[in-house]
């Protein structure tokens, strides 16, 4: 038998500017794509609930494409060193080809693989498809990891440009015999429920969505995105995450895109508004920088003082506020958007944090692993950063004590209430002086425009004056411990 190689896909599923794929189509062996579902693999971060529906229909797509250029996508389940090795001794492989993850879990796997394939006389090939500047090099001027991201921008913007992304790839070389595939279906990555219709109903999933979503924003959204970021009643986002955090897009392809968008336009260099939102872009490099860097922060504080926090355990608050009954408009339409469609604003994520960790008291921990197990976007990278961050705790940290008033949050980023009445129907009637506080208003007036707090909509949980003083009263007493 001549000799095969193996792409082994992760979450880098698409054709286009994928250097692994590229690079063993160019070595004129036939191919052996491979995805390798291996949830244990992933240490105590398993994809959850939503992130697996994505992944099944993101299987799906890929599958679909490569079956047109004369393909297939081979899958198997498993631990991947046993998955691997039978497929190197049954097709006399002799290259395996991937795209480099950098979360700590994979970056011990990948290593192992290399080391263990590579003494087999296997020849291992990775590559990086998923960050616009790999994290090991970029350092101080002091020789230390970047904790604060302005210089972190600042200093990546004096670095080379990325790579062009690479074509799509076209013709694949096929083997003679296909080795046995797993169905999709046997991964039970779409649970029997059909909870997920929501998020279905919401996203179109795969690469070629993917692309389709970034040129609708590039046609004409991304010239308001500085003034429109923040509400999230207006279409103002591009809403890649969930397709870059599947390697459906890559960071380079969006680089590019822009900056391409911007020369056709006649701009030699970025607007302010277009550089507003590739600093964005570059939020996502910094997340994964610092997990990389300080890979113990996904389950600890960066900051280390605050591992004395003193958090408080209360189950019915944290049930109340993953189930949107909070009694605060603006947090609770975030929840239900959340659980209904896989998605929250980034704005409105800012807010229910604050809430959890701060008006609640509550583990920021607990707030990051709820989102992880409902969002669409879910990466340990992002998550991690945005929990620290809003916790006060983490690298370029929000103080603790700064403390969102939801109230005034709602008033200023959702005035007209649009956003809210699209979550929260019940709260419909409601004029907009009273919208976003409606206890403000008595029984019999809040009767006449069809709600009952405490039966139609909850009372708050909490009163927000007072437990932002319970918040400032922990943290003057972790400052006096510390």
């Amino acid at each position: 038998m001549s000799p095969h190689s193996i792409v082994w896909f992760r979450r880098d599923l698409r054709l286009e500017d994928n250097p692994a794929l590229q690079c063993a189509v160019e070595s004129g062996n036939p191919l052996i794509p491979l995805y390798i579902w291996c949830p244990e693999d992933e240490g105590d971060w398993a994809p959850g609930g939503a992130s697996r529906y994505w992944l099944h229909e993101s299987l799906q797509a890929l599958h679909e494409a490569l079956q047109q250029r004369g393909s297939r996508l081979i899958l198997r389940a498993g631990a991947p060193l046993p998955v691997l090795q039978d497929l190197i001794d049954a097709f006399t492989v002799e290259a395996v080809y991937w795209n480099r993850l950098y979360e700590p879990a994979a970056i011990r796997r990948d290593t192992q693989l290399k080391k263990t394939l590579t003494a087999q006389g296997v020849a291992v090939q990775s590559f990086n498809s998923a960050l616009l500047n790999e994290p090991m090099p970029i350092r101080t001027k002091q020789d230390k990891p970047f904790k604060v991201f302005t210089p972190f921008w600042k200093h990546c913007l004096t670095l080379e440009p990325p790579p062009r992304p690479s074509a799509t790839v076209q013709a694949i070389p096929k083997p003679e015999v296909w080795p046995p595939s797993a169905r999709l279906a046997s991964f039970h990555l779409k649970p029997k429920h059909p909870w997920y219709q929501g998020i279905q109903g919401n996203w179109r999933i795969g690469e070629q969505a993917a692309r389709a979503r970034l040129a609708d924003f590039l046609a004409g959204r991304i010239i308001h995105y500085p003034d429109t970021r923040d509400y999230p009643a207006a279409a103002g986002i591009s809403s890649l995450s969930p397709h870059l955090h599947f390697g459906e897009l890559g960071p380079r392809q969006i680089w590019h895109a822009v900056m391409d968008n911007e020369r056709d336009r006649g701009y030699l260099t970025p607007r302010q508004p277009v550089l507003a939102y590739l600093r964005q872009l570059y939020w996502r490099e910094f997340a994964h920088y610092l997990l990389f860097h300080f890979p113990q922060t996904s389950e600890a504080p960066l900051n280390e003082k605050f591992a004395d926090f003193p958090w408080v355990s209360d189950a019915q608050k944290l049930a109340a506020w993953q189930a949107g009954k909070t009694g605060y408009p603006i947090v609770d339409a975030g929840m239900r958007e959340l659980w209904q469609s896989g998605w929250m604003h980034n704005r409105v994520r800012m807010i229910v944090g604050s809430f959890l960790v701060k008006d609640l008291l509550l583990h920021w921990r607990a707030g990051a692993d709820w989102f992880w197990d409902t969002l669409v976007d879910a990466d340990l990278a992002n998550n991690t950063l945005g929990w620290q961050w809003v916790a006060g705790c983490g690298a370029d940290a929000a103080p603790f004590f700064r403390i969102f008033n939801p109230v005034l949050q709602g008033e200023k980023f959702d005035a007209r209430g649009e956003y809210v009445r699209k979550w929260l129907p019940e709260l419909a009637g409601l004029d907009n002086q009273h919208f976003h506080k409606p206890w403000e208003l008595d029984a019999a007036e809040l009767k006449k425009r069809g709600v009952r707090l405490g039966r139609d909509y909850p009372l708050p949980i909490v009163d927000h004056a007072a437990a932002r003083k319970r918040a400032l009263a922990a943290l003057s007493a972790l400052k006096e411990k510390n």
